[in-house]
């Protein structure tokens, strides 16, 4: 496997499209399209909330009944959340729009949509940007950086990534696109993820694939512990790689999911890395562990501490926070046996022995916190179970970017 430029238009037959719609922002791009030339295998996963929006509702349908999918239409702005029915009709003439101007049966279009919740989408606006993006479809990296970028709300860069690896003898591409930028926490993170790929899989496989994905990806990030109304996952899958349909778990199976899990967790870091007003990732890991139920629980407990963000803020080692979220996560280890370490491209530096402060210096652990990317490791020293989750640090401007929101 290896990491290519591009995004969702790298894969084999898939074409991007953007517009400036007007839809709440008046300087900018806030619509895109993606397209296959020949019609996909769909798998999606979405959020648990159960105030869960109207294009949620459409594309768990899509995704759960129609047979295949050929088009997917996005808007940055409105959320379509809290919309009634009236959300779900304009679900429909969205898909009704591309699919009569694409050619394509209505329920092979699935939507989405992210943006302020309870204003209705306009709807003018809405079909005249989806029928000025059709003419505009193209397979290039431009277009898919485009359309990467036409998504964005509060996000301050795009986000995208692509990789070709090998099966059934043939090159396989797979590339992605999301947003994301508040709002994010499991299960699954306010976030909307779009994978393409030209690879042939059998529909099952593709599901069984994206869903357990997630869990070590996508369900490992949080921004400021709120979970989205219009969390989306989908991936698509045309076959136009020409390789022989993966149907059972093989070992081009296991490429796949090698692949996509490279796929999902670069786009999982980008989000966590770019949260609300954020000046650094913070990647927590838990080694040692009995088992990954624990080491799950003890990483999200350290990546939702308001306090440690706001350490890891101030670039200040005060590793007790860290060991006090871990107390309180619910999960049960012994706090006199963990070892706490604190890394970035500055450095690595132990700060705790078996749950006791040693001698380091405040001036090197403060140099290594000031880097964009701070990766914090406990090891409880319970068994060979590890995970890692992926936050950001708390910062003045989250409050001050979610306190006019709407405005």
């Amino acid at each position: 496997m290896k990491q290519i430029d591009g995004g969702v238009t790298a894969a084999k037959g898939f074409k991007a499209a953007s517009t400036a719609a007007g839809i709440k922002y008046k300087d900018r791009k806030d619509m895109a399209m993606i397209y296959s030339e020949v019609p996909c295998k769909a798998a999606g996963t979405f959020t648990t909330n159960i105030v869960k929006a109207a294009p949620v509702k459409w594309d768990k349908v899509v995704v759960e009944n129609s047979a295949c999918a050929q088009a997917v239409v996005v808007n940055a702005g409105i959320a379509n959340a809290c919309t009634g029915e009236e959300g779900l009709r304009y679900c429909m003439e969205t898909a009704e729009a591309a699919a009569e101007s694409l050619s394509i049966p209505v329920s092979s279009v699935l939507v989405a949509s992210t943006g302020v919740i309870g204003k209705q989408l306009p709807m003018d606006r809405i079909v005249a940007g989806v029928k000025a993006m059709v003419p505009a479809l193209d397979g290039s990296q431009e277009s898919g950086t485009a359309a990467a970028i036409a998504i964005m709300t509060t996000d301050t860069v795009k986000k995208e990534v692509a990789v070709q690896f090998e099966a059934g003898g043939k090159t396989i591409t797979m590339g992605g696109m999301c947003k994301g930028s508040g709002m994010i926490h499991p299960d699954m993170c306010t976030m909307l993820s779009f994978v393409t790929t030209d690879a042939a899989i059998s529909k099952e496989l593709l599901q069984e694939a994206l869903r357990e994905d997630i869990k070590d990806t996508y369900n490992m990030i949080s921004v400021d512990g709120d979970t989205s109304t219009n969390d989306t996952v989908l991936l698509l899958a045309n076959g136009m790689a020409g390789n022989e349909e993966i149907q059972s778990k093989n070992e081009d199976y296991e490429a796949f999911c090698k692949a996509l899990n490279f796929i999902n967790e670069a786009l999982a870091r980008k989000m966590a890395g770019d949260g609300e007003g954020c000046t650094a990732l913070f990647e927590v890991k838990i080694i040692g562990a009995e088992t990954k139920e624990q080491a799950v629980t003890l990483s999200k407990s350290v990546i939702t501490s308001s306090l440690t963000k706001a350490a890891i803020f101030g670039h200040d080692a005060n590793w007790g926070r860290i060991l006090c979220a871990m107390g309180y996560s619910g999960a049960v280890f012994d706090p006199e046996k963990v070892d706490l370490y604190f890394e970035s491209a500055a450095g690595k530096l132990k700060i705790i022995e078996n749950g006791v402060a040693l001698s380091y210096s405040e001036e090197e652990a403060t140099r290594i916190l000031s880097e964009p990317e701070v990766t914090a490791t406990a090891d409880i020293k319970l068994g060979e179970a590890t995970a890692t989750a992926w936050g950001c640090d708390l910062t003045f401007d989250y409050v001050k970017i979610n306190a006019d929101y709407r405005s």
